[in-house]
């Protein structure tokens, strides 16, 4: 396993290919995934987020938590996330792994997280440690069954729904997620899911999303039956969902 230090490097080595929230696709499923988060969050509650990139996601996280704390491995990422939340909003400069506050939180959000960490059960298994007794952990993972993905393979861009593309390699992740792997990870890490499901029907790649958002073609309407059908097939959602919190020993 790579050293902290390691890691860290490995980090700061594949930001500049981050998607940002340039991306109207990435502002989209972002803002989707934050509405179906909602309704199980009260806003008095101690938020942590895992991973901030460049702050979108954290801006619309932070409404929702009395008070959040944010931890990146990379100062880049949160230089450039304090740029879009309050002040009182705390930020620690570590590896997930590093992190132990010593106390617990009612609300953890890990979106785009475990297709990047080294060890995902690992990792969940510490998310889980620092969950209050009613805590609930958010997760969010691309979908290898993604419609734009099949349409892929089917014209031969790819030969294998699972396989790490180069464009996976770039972002740095590591392992591609369907909903039956993710549900065996998140069983090994001993939790149980309070809801799961997909989020945005994804007809298309990500740069032909981001042109029928911007052309108008996907518009409101559009974006809400995209939404309701990610709900209705998650297989075929661009990203799939849980909602989890500690099996009670």
């Amino acid at each position: 396993m790579a050293s902290m230090h390691d890691e860290k490097a490995f980090l700061e080595s594949v930001i500049h290919t981050y998607v940002t929230s340039e991306s109207p696709q990435d502002r989209l499923i972002k803002s989707l995934a934050v509405r179906t988060f909602k309704p199980f969050i009260h806003p008095d509650g101690c938020g942590l987020e895992f991973g901030c990139c460049d702050g979108y996601m954290t801006s619309l996280i932070v409404p929702l938590c009395g008070h959040l704390t944010v931890v990146d491995g990379s100062q880049t990422f949160i230089s450039m996330a304090r740029q879009r939340v309050p002040p009182e909003v705390e930020f620690e400069h570590a590896l997930f792994e590093e992190f132990n506050p010593g106390k617990k939180f009612d609300y953890i959000f890990a979106t785009y997280v475990l297709e990047h960490v080294s060890d995902a059960v690992g990792f969940l298994k510490h998310a889980r440690s620092l969950l209050s007794d009613r805590g609930l952990l958010f997760i969010v993972v691309p979908n290898a069954r993604a419609m734009s993905r099949q349409i892929a393979r089917h014209m031969g861009l790819i030969d294998d729904l699972f396989a790490l593309t180069q464009n996976d390699i770039n972002h740095g992740h590591r392992r591609v997620y369907d909903r039956v792997s993710l549900n065996k990870d998140l069983d090994d890490a001993g939790l149980q899911q309070v809801s799961q499901g997909g989020l945005l029907l994804k007809l298309l790649a990500d740069f032909q999303m981001d042109k029928m958002v911007e052309a108008g073609i996907i518009a409101d309407p559009q974006i809400e039956g995209l939404y309701k059908m990610g709900l209705e097939y998650p297989d075929f959602a661009g990203s799939l969902f849980a909602i989890c919190s500690s099996i009670s020993s």
